[in-house]
């Protein structure tokens, strides 16, 4: 298991960044990584509050590890501190135990001049997970986010 990360600065306050990372309608238009599309299936943001999600690729073959075009992505919100920081515990499910697994994000928000530093760590990388890939994921995610924001 490995630590990932990426940043980005977004022309937005904390306020608004922590509101999109914690509204589902918000969610489905940046969260899911290039070639998905989002599906908000359940979601409780609060600590101890679950979320289910499902993401479905949009070509076929694209999803190594998967037993399908499209997954449940499931997992619980451990903290969400206002305007300053969102913990996550991300579990996957696939039959190929490289991808499977719980994986931590969390997403700190600090205030910078002009906007607002994102930066995304994620723990307990699946080792199926190529750190590449991967980065340029959460590169696209925090991008996405920024068009939806700016």
């Amino acid at each position: 298991m490995s630590t990932h990360t990426a940043s980005r600065t977004i022309i937005a306050t904390p306020r608004a960044v922590f509101r999109a990372l914690i509204d589902p309608e918000s969610m489905t238009c940046w969260r899911a990584p290039t070639g998905m599309t989002l599906r908000v299936l359940a979601f409780d943001p609060r600590p101890g509050g679950r979320y289910r999600m499902e993401l479905h690729y949009d070509h076929a073959g694209a999803a190594p590890g998967k037993p399908t075009p499209s997954s449940d992505m499931t997992g619980t919100f451990i903290e969400l501190v206002a305007e300053d920081r969102i913990v996550e515990d991300v579990d996957f499910e696939s039959a190929d135990s490289a991808f499977a697994g719980t994986m931590r994000l969390t997403t700190s928000m600090t205030p910078v001049t002009g906007g607002t530093k994102v930066t995304i760590v994620a723990d307990n990388v699946p080792p199926g997970i190529d750190e590449d890939d991967h980065r340029e994921g959460m590169n696209a995610t925090l991008k996405q986010l920024a068009n939806f924001l700016e």
